[in-house]
């Protein structure tokens, strides 16, 4: 298996990233909801790491990425598919990707997402909420924090990134 995204760039993206995807799931778990700090903390992360490490021309067309899961992720917002806060993170997250590890990164969430559903589920059930037994999470039968399942992709993504990059 080899990315499309270098080696080299994921590299640097990732020790900046994590501490953001860890944030954004705890936070999604505590109050469901995403920081708009935390998502503009990853866009900023893109503007200043990705200038040092994208050619130009690709980094200008990253931004397209962004462009386009934004609008896209406010129209499924609009439509009640998912909350404000995820869309903002997942178009903030789409320049990190290079467009030919999409589909790759799709069947990545699906993985994460799984595992991220069946541990929250397990966890709320379990003597584990009484360390955090005013995380507004535990209450949800409904609702999941995607935040956590949305940081952790990214964060995967880049360390697969690294090992597995061009």
């Amino acid at each position: 298996m080899t990315l499309e995204i270098t080696a080299r760039a994921a590299l640097w993206f990732l020790p900046f990233v994590v501490p953001i995807c860890a944030w954004v799931a705890l936070s999604d778990m505590r109050s469901m909801k995403i920081p708009n700090i935390a998502v503009l903390a990853l866009l900023a992360t893109f503007v200043l790491v990705g200038l040092w490490v994208l050619p130009l021309p690709e980094y200008a067309w990253r931004f397209s990425h962004l462009a386009v899961l934004l609008v896209v992720g406010m129209l499924a917002n609009a439509i009640g598919v998912m909350g404000a806060g995820d869309a903002k993170f997942i178009a903030a997250a789409g320049p990190f990707v290079v467009l030919g590890d999409a589909a790759l990164l799709c069947l990545l969430f699906a993985a994460v997402l799984i595992a991220a559903f069946a541990t929250h589920r397990i966890a709320m059930y379990s003597p584990l909420r009484r360390i955090t037994p005013d995380w507004a999470s535990w209450q949800m039968t409904k609702k999941f924090p995607m935040g956590l399942a949305l940081g952790p992709t990214l964060a995967l993504y880049l360390g697969l990134g690294t090992i597995y990059g061009s």
